[in-house]
């Protein structure tokens, strides 16, 4: 991957590709001019050797073919030049084939057996990517050519014979090294239970010349074995007690400290968590006691508002148990940088850490400033993981200029900006908030320079923004016939709807060093391309698009998405979270690991809950003693192979413990033999299902056993051809993402160059790559919700796998959030709409997913999460009850007895301790959770309620209905955004229950006045009823009223409006006459006669 090809566009379907350089020294040119000679078998580049020299194939005519089809030529083929004829000979780091005995010229001992357990995914990817390289290329469409590699045990005697010994006779020596199975602590003796793997040995040769016999082996197992012993004596001794200080053994603790797990489980003390579960069961218990009064008695004189909240109370109640139960076993993790470095980062030797791709999407520069994503981006490209193992993609799905140029500023000050951070460890690695931290910047520094390049390194970050704000000024006029890049070339996304795709690789395997010379992570701009008259589904459809192109590029096994304004504020969260997705006990069934979001430049009192603390640090730690925290859209690391629709691997079960007591024979004959048949039966029925579902999943591993099975069984083309049409019809027609589908652990195949692989990058960002497969209902990111997030993490747990909540000390990322109101209701209307449209769609977690791997208090945690939006209708209605009852001088409820009291008094107080237990065990702030309980009404009463209508617009009748915001006023001091005034329909209902519930307020307490004593009593009930809406609305009354020290004109005109109705209401209802039917005639006590 070449960082100085240029910006690479394309359209697939139309077969148009060209290269735009950056420097403008040439014009466009086809992609095939960038490479040397090409192949004349499959058209790509031929490459170069392992010394770094153009491939040369044939020595005696020079015919240009590349590696690939060279080594397929001499493997499958017919061994000889396709223009002179001659036979190929065995070049250097290619393997043998039969027939190259005699030519002893060749000494290529290394690379001469390149076989193995751990390459067979591996050479099939490449196999198919060789037979379909050309598919849809070059030549004939239907001319494919498939390989069918031939999976076997190896040979070192390529199956001939030698000293007239078969094959089949040949020396195995059981090697103890390729089990595949990691242990936490080293064995001092043989492990019998081991799986012993031949490998293959030539009688005829001397064992030293395999390793096995010589003196330096023999050396080396002494030693082993004797570190060995030492080690299980200690253990037995007593631990770390007898460790002595010399050389010959001081490797030895951190050899059992590097076999230690990489993180545990801490569960909450059960003397904070044991009394939170026994209020919760009280609090059930007198919930139930509570609903059977409130049936068995109802208000007669007020039946319809009595029916109305005893609907709104059992709904509330069936909520909170959805909201509540999930909760009922949180745990926290605690993860051991250290000993992921002692495991994997190993002195003098290149580090074994996985490779991680990182996606950043954005969309519109003028909504998501460039600076904002420029610093995302630096954040990235600073983090403290080895360099070669991480690739930052940025998608631009609005194919904007200003994006595209802005990363180009962006990666040229990255190669000044990221030595300086690793060079003095500063933290947060995003420029603009590590120069605005009001700390101590000199705390712990303690390098004589560091002053001096600070100060160098603010003034270069000043110019920068310079620059990235000229950029945007220059934008904000587009010129007529569009942007024009360095070179002359229109730039390709001058149409927002309907561009090729683009891929500019910034910074690369060459290229891309920073001042000092050392080499800096990748980064690659994608921007995917889009076509009128296509779906291009939003945010799922362009990490979709990243998931491809990231795959053809580097195809890392792991993956981690933020979005444009979620920088890393912690520079080793890509390692805590590989302490989860590496740890050999755990690992394999995480699918992602998910880390809480926290947020900068939010008010000190978060008067509308933005920082959501009540659902990241209860809900989710709830969820994660379960099976694992939901998908909240960013911050999170994937395993890439459960993105492709993979069901977990299935945990092995321990062996069953039998009695050692009595003799085997007799163990035997104690079992029945008809038993033995039906659990042989049963066990074939099983494999037999499991293998069916396999099949209808087509999974790449299940593809990859049918096959190798294929193979193994006749070898016949038609099984073949079936599963890489399966394949295909799975994940699209590229071959190579395909190939990379196949190799669980990532890596590219071999026979890949950049040239084509670039091409293939064009290929599947093609906006109709994704016709008829399985892209967005089985892969990826799923399409059908605004909230793609909720829904993918939902199939995934589905298909068995279980996710990781983490929650390091310093927060891993950090982001912005809406701080007006306006803003705030409209983000959360995007949240609810799509819970509404997942409930609306087969996904729904109330029947979708049984008997997968979902676990029911998951699955209730999913139910909760979709069917949230739909309790705004019963609490609008529970909301406008108080007003009605002080305007009618009506109750919900009949005069209450003594036992009546108690059970409201109990479910009170069972209510109030449920919060203050939950506040003990997870550290929440009594004012957290309580502006959570605010904008829970203010969310429910408005946005939740506009979402469900929306939701049946959209989905029952195809109306797609937006809500716009308009901005009113705004302020240049800190926290301006706070009171600023946006007005939009999203304010109604909330305004307009304020106002109810104040005028009767007003009302009630008329009448009580009017009516006596006697009225006052009633009347509590029903102002508590009613101050409770008002308390809970007050922020949307702050908000909706603004700065305490200027009134806007709107509520002044409100104010007046309602005063008018006030005092007509006033004059018609006369509260100060007596309120009698008839004249009131008393006797005066004289006779008038």
């Amino acid at each position: 991957m070449e960082a100085s090809a240029g910006l690479v566009a394309g359209s697939h379907n139309r077969n148009e590709l060209v290269v735009i350089r950056r420097d403008g020294e040439s014009g466009p040119k086809p992609l095939r001019q960038l490479s040397g000679q090409i192949c004349q078998i499959c058209g790509d580049d031929v490459g170069l050797t392992v010394d770094g020299d153009l491939f040369v194939a044939c020595n005696e005519c020079a015919f240009p073919i590349c590696r690939t089809c060279y080594e397929y030529e001499r493997r499958e083929g017919n061994q000889v030049c396709p223009q002179c004829k001659t036979r190929f000979k065995r070049l250097r780091g290619c393997p043998r084939v039969p027939g190259d005995d005699e030519e002893d010229d060749v000494d290529d001992l290394e690379h001469e057996f390149e076989w193995g357990d751990n390459h067979d995914s591996q050479y099939i990817a490449e196999a198919m990517l060789n037979g379909h390289m050309g598919h849809g290329r070059h030549g004939d469409i239907n001319a494919v050519q498939v390989v069918h590699p031939v999976l076997q045990v190896p040979l070192l005697t390529n199956g001939e014979m030698i000293d007239d010994i078969p094959p089949e006779q040949h020396a195995l020596v059981p090697s103890f090294m390729g089990g595949g199975v990691k242990r936490i602590h080293p064995l001092p003796f043989p492990d019998h239970n081991l799986p012993v793997h031949p490998r293959s040995m030539d009688p005829s040769k001397d064992l030293a010349a395999y390793g096995y016999g010589s003196i330096a082996w023999k050396e080396r197992m002494e030693i082993w074995k004797q570190k060995q012993e030492k080690l299980h004596m200690n253990r037995n001794n007593g631990g770390d007690k007898g460790w002595d200080n010399n050389d010959d053994e001081s490797d030895l603790p951190l050899m059992d400290e590097a076999r230690q797990p990489l993180s545990r489980k801490m569960p909450i003390p059960s003397s904070k968590i044991n009394p939170y579960r026994m209020i919760i069961l009280i609090r059930l218990v007198v919930a139930g006691f509570f609903f059977h009064y409130r049936i068995t008695n109802p208000a007669k004189d007020a039946y319809p508002l009595w029916l109305i909240s005893v609907i709104c109370e059992i709904w509330f109640a069936i909520s909170w148990i959805l909201d509540q139960f999930p909760k009922w076993l949180p745990i926290e993790r605690e993860t051991y940088l250290d000993r992921l470095s002692l495991r994997y980062e190993k002195e003098g030797q290149p580090s074994q850490l996985a490779s991680i791709d990182i996606f950043v999407s954005t969309v519109d520069p003028m909504k998501e400033p460039p600076l904002i994503t420029a610093n995302t981006v630096l954040s990235i490209l600073a983090v403290d993981y080895p360099v070669e193992k991480v690739s930052c993609y940025v998608s631009d799905d609005g194919a904007a200029m200003l994006t595209f140029e802005a990363l180009s500023e962006t990666s040229e000050f990255a190669k000044k900006w990221v030595p300086f951070c690793k060079k003095f460890s500063i933290e947060p690695r995003a420029p603009e908030w590590y120069f605005q931290q009001k700390i101590d910047y000199l705390k712990d520094k303690v390098h004589p320079s560091f002053v001096k390049e600070r100060r160098a390194m603010k003034r270069e970050y000043e110019e920068f923004k310079v620059r990235i704000n000229a950029l945007v000024a220059k934008a904000q006029k587009v010129p007529e016939e569009g942007w024009t890049m360095q070179d002359g070339t229109l730039w390709p996304g001058n149409n927002v709807r309907d561009h090729p795709g683009m891929i500019q690789v910034f910074l690369g395997q060459s290229g891309g060093h920073d001042i000092d010379g050392n080499e800096l992570p990748r980064l690659v701009y994608v921007s995917r391309e889009k076509r009128p008259g296509f779906n291009h589904h939003k945010k799922a459809g362009a990490m979709n698009a990243l998931v491809r192109v990231s795959a053809v590029l580097t195809n890392a096994p792991y993956l981690l998405n933020v979005d444009c304004d979620h920088y890393f504020n912690n520079s080793k969260a890509v390692r805590e979270a590989m302490c989860f997705m590496m740890d050999p006990l755990v690992g394999k069934q995480v699918c992602y690991v998910q880390f809480p979001q926290r947020f900068d430049g939010i008010d000190r009192h978060d008067r509308y809950a933005n920082r959501n603390v009540v659902f990241f640090d209860i809900n989710m730690k709830g969820l994660d003693g379960i099976q694992g925290p939901i998908y909240v859209g960013t911050g999170c690391a994937f395993r890439r192979q459960s993105l492709y629709g993979i069901d977990a691997p299935k945990k092995k079960k321990p062996p069953n413990r039998t009695c050692n007591c009595w003799p085997n024979w007799c163990c035997c004959c104690c079992c029945c033999t008809g038993s033995r048949k039906k659990k042989a039966t049963k066990a074939k029925q099983e494999n037999k299902k499991t293998s069916f579902k396999n099949a209808e999943n087509g999974t790449p591993a299940s593809a990859l056993e049918g096959i190798e099975g294929g193979i193994k069984a006749n070898g016949t083309d038609k099984q073949n051809l079936t599963s890489e049409q399966k394949l295909e019809k799975k994940f699209g027609q590229s071959p190579v993402f395909v190939a990379s589908t196949l190799l669980e652990n990532g890596g590219m195949p071999k026979g890949a160059t950049p040239a084509s692989l670039l091409k293939e990058a064009i290929h599947v960002i093609g906006c109709g790559y994704e016709d008829k497969t399985d892209w967005g209902k089985e892969i990826g990111w799923i399409y059908g919700s605004v909230t793609e997030d909720i829904l993918t993490g939902f199939k995934m747990h589905c298909h068995g796998w279980r996710s990781i909540y983490c929650v390091p000390s310093r927060p891993a990322f950090k982001g912005s959030a809406p701080l007006n109101l306006s803003d705030r209701l409209h983000q959360v209307l995007r949240w609810a709409l799509g819970s509404v449209e997942i409930f609306l769609s087969k996904h729904c977690p109330l029947w979708y997913g049984y008997g997968g791997g979902l676990k029911w208090l998951e699955r209730m945690s999913y139910i909760n999460a979709t069917i949230y939006p739909w309790t705004s209708i019963p609490l609008l209605a529970y909301c406008t009850l108080p007003a009605v009852c002080l305007l009618t001088g009506k109750f919900i409820t009949p005069e209450l007895s003594n036992v009546a009291s108690l059970w409201f008094l109990s479910l009170f107080i069972c209510i109030f301790a449920t919060g203050i237990l939950e506040m003990r065990w997870s550290g929440v702030g009594i004012d957290d959770w309580w502006r959570n309980e605010q904008f829970w009404v203010i969310g429910g009463v408005s946005a939740h309620l506009f979402a469900v209508f929306q939701g049946l617009l959209k989905v029952l009748a195809g109306i797609d209905t937006n809500f716009t915001v308009t901005s009113k006023a705004g302020d240049d001091e800190d926290f301006s955004e706070l009171y600023t005034f946006k007005w939009t329909t999203l304010l109604i209902p909330p305004t307009t229950l304020l106002i109810v519930n104040f005028i009767g307020v007003v009302a009630g307490v008329s009448n009580a006045i009017n009516n006596g004593y006697e009225s006052w009593g009633p009347l509590f009930g029903k102002l508590f009823f009613s101050f409770w809406v008002i308390v809970h609305l007050y922020p949307f009354l702050k908000g909706l009223v603004g700065r305490q020290n200027r009134t806007p004109t709107i509520v002044i005109v409100w104010s007046i409006l309602l005063a008018s109705i006030f005092s007509l209401l006033w004059v018609r209802i006369d509260p100060f006459l007596p309120k009698s039917d008839g004249p009131l005639l008393e006797e005066c006590g004289l006779d008038c006669n």
